[in-house]
């Protein structure tokens, strides 16, 4: 029998589209060599434009999916995207909490693309409290950084992003990267922060058009990456080439935002050409 391969429990909620949620967490965890294993969080109503509702599933529900598996089989890597309630959030960290060796990727899904609230402040400080303190590495655009980080009992606080991240480490977490593609920048910036700075930054060049899913793609990559034995550092770099590629590749299936196209590789360039002169 062959050795199975490295083993990653996704938390998140579904999207029907493919282009988000656990349906991306699946593809891209796959296309880079682990086995995905799915909890799923949240049914959500949307298209490719935007999030129009979100059903959080009861809390134990949640609780009896991730123990059903853990129990079942060996996971080298926990990550987490949208969760959907205040109750679920609790769950989750209750249920990591037992399993303090297995790396954490957290990617803090607080907005749709289109800016559709996905996580009160409640969920916020629930993240801030329960999840931060357990994660290995946080994953916020500069948006969500700012949203996790600022104090909201000063409303004349507007702390920078390297302040954002720094706040961020205190609170627990071992590592921050945040990353660039809300900024006014020529390129998309990403920077990794650790308790004793910047550990790296990469520039990519911006892409036409807006992107669904690629958020989550970013986050599972980075987990594929620790999953498969590289550092943080590399794994980090490794998940950003991954993503601007099914980015570059990405298409337009409906009438919103483009979809990554997390299986690239398996494509040849021009068929690829081909289908994107086509739409």
């Amino acid at each position: 029998m062959s050795q199975p391969p490295p083993i990653v429990l996704s938390f998140a909620a579904s999207d029907s589209t493919g282009g988000a949620g656990i349906q991306a967490d699946i593809l891209t965890l796959a296309s880079m060599g682990c086995h995905p294993l799915s909890v799923v969080t949240a049914v959500t109503v949307q298209d490719t434009a935007g999030v129009d509702d979100v059903m959080a599933l009861d809390a134990e529900w949640v609780t009896d999916q991730a123990r059903a598996v853990l129990e079942d089989m060996p996971v080298h890597v926990f990550k987490m995207g949208l969760l959907g309630s205040v109750e679920i959030i609790a769950a989750i960290a209750e249920v990591v909490s037992d399993y303090p060796n297995i790396p954490v990727v957290l990617d803090p899904v607080l907005a749709s693309g289109r800016g559709d609230e996905l996580a009160n402040e409640e969920m916020v400080a629930a993240m801030r409290e329960l999840l931060l303190p357990q994660a290995t590495i946080i994953t916020p655009n500069s948006l969500e950084a700012r949203r996790l980080a600022q104090d909201y009992e000063d409303e004349s606080d507007m702390p920078d992003l390297h302040q954002c991240a720094a706040r961020l480490l205190r609170l627990g977490c071992e590592y921050v990267f945040v990353t660039g593609t809300h900024e006014n920048t020529s390129q998309v910036v990403n920077t990794l922060y650790g308790t004793t700075g910047i550990v790296r930054t990469d520039a990519w060049n911006r892409l036409a058009g807006s992107y669904h899913g690629s958020g989550c793609t970013l986050a599972s990559a980075i987990a594929a990456t620790l999953a498969n034995g590289l550092s943080i550092a590399e794994g980090v770099y490794e998940a950003q080439e991954y993503t601007w590629q099914s980015l570059k590749a990405g298409f337009r299936p409906g009438m919103g935002q483009h979809l990554p196209d997390r299986l690239f590789w398996a494509r040849d360039e021009n068929s690829v050409e081909d289908r994107n002169q086509a739409m």
